[in-house]
């Protein structure tokens, strides 16, 4: 490590220069030639370590830094330099073309780069364009370098559509199921309206003694309707929570509630990735559905099979179809037009539109694929990941 005297700053004189490199011969030879020209050399290190403590005693414009070097290599010094001195030009000097350095100098700061066996005329233009704030690639590396930053770039862009492409998925998760809160929340009012009518002619005392019991029991049942259709709700909401499913067995749990329900796996299936409460409750609706619109003792059958980037689940029931007219209407809450109290058919009338609604949520849909005299199917997808 050598110092040698330097002019002061406020000086118009040549461009202050410290050399770092290793090698002792080479390093001899650098200060020669930037002794000929508009240049002076202020010191000399052999490593970055000693760059770092010359550079606290000397006044440079410009370091010719090595890459390769002992104790603390080019690369990290430049780091080190660039962040005490974000104004001090540096020019990054190695032996071979090396492109990884290439790329590591230019992120660390430096804002040229010549190989060693470059022309003299290479190296001292290299040494006045970053006194100047200006940079300078070796011609000899250029052309792999920019082929190799233009795959870089286009790995970023790529990059950044997937971002864009996942965060547009997040917007559409979470305007799925804020609809679905939006759409419950004004739907819980009828049987909330209903509970608390009965509860308000409890209380008043309006109602003949041998009334109350039936009142009351149609209460509870009420009260019971609405804990479940809340549960539905929180199961639909967290669709987002996905892991590992096994679809055949969750498809045989839930048959096996009803003696009617057969699974039919047509091949081996891989696990799906999904929430594994929203996909039952998927196939919780879709089942009950199918139970609700067939008459017993019409068997039920839930089909799975692979298809094409999906796993299609089919729910075939052989109730009496669905009229043509109420078929866009379907997956719409309450469709059912029924009073909540005098229904042939009990229930929220929010299944399929908790079925859908979950399905979506987790990339996938529920659609009716066909319906008529003999009964109807209904497809959930579910996508691979």
């Amino acid at each position: 490590m050598r110092a040698m005297p330097t002019q002061p700053e406020t000086s118009p004189g040549p461009v202050r220069v410290l050399v770092v490199d290793d090698n002792a011969g080479f390093r001899e030879s650098l200060v020669s030639l930037l002794g000929t020209g508009d240049l002076t050399v202020v010191a000399e290190a052999e490593n970055g370590q000693e760059a770092l403590e010359l550079i606290e005693r000397v006044e440079a414009d410009v370091v010719l830094m090595d890459v390769r070097m002992p104790v603390v290599d080019g690369i990290e010094a430049t780091r080190r330099l660039k962040r005490r001195r974000p104004d001090l030009g540096i020019v990054a000097l190695t032996g071979n073309e090396d492109h990884a350095a290439v790329r590591d100098m230019l992120v660390a700061g430096a804002s040229c780069y010549v190989l060693k066996d470059s022309d003299a005329e290479d190296i001292l233009t290299a040494i006045h364009q970053a006194a100047s704030g200006r940079g300078v690639i070796s011609p000899r590396i250029t052309p792999t370098l920019i082929d190799e930053l233009s795959d870089a770039l286009n790995r970023e862009r790529r990059r950044t559509l997937e971002l864009e492409a996942a965060q547009e998925a997040l917007v559409e998760r979470a305007a799925r199921r804020q609809e679905l809160v939006a759409r419950l929340g004004h739907e819980l009012r009828t049987p909330v309206t209903v509970i608390l009518g009965m509860a308000q002619t409890l209380q008043r005392g309006a109602v003949p003694e041998e009334e109350r019991p039936r009142l009351l029991e149609r209460l509870v049942a009420r009260a019971a309707d609405l804990a479940r259709l809340v549960e539905r709700l929180e199961v639909a909401v967290a669709a987002g929570l996905e892991e590992h499913v096994d679809l055949p067995t969750l498809a045989r749990e839930v048959a096996a509630a009803s003696p009617r329900v057969r699974v039919v796996v047509r091949e081996d299936l891989a696990p799906v990735s999904c929430s594994p409460g929203a996909a039952r409750r998927v196939l919780e609706e879709l089942v009950d559905n199918a139970l609700r619109f067939s008459e017993p003792p019409a068997p039920v059958v839930v089909l799975i099979e692979e298809a094409p980037g999906w796993v299609e689940v089919r729910v075939m029931d052989r109730g009496q179809g669905i009229a043509p007219d109420a078929r866009d209407r379907i997956f719409e809450p309450l469709e059912q037009e029924e009073e909540l109290n005098r229904r042939r058919h009990q229930g929220a009338g929010l299944g399929l539109t908790l079925a859908r609604t979950a399905a979506r949520a987790m990339d996938g849909d529920v659609v009716l694929e066909a319906s008529g005299p003999g009964g109807s199917t209904f497809l959930w997808r579910v996508p691979r990941r």
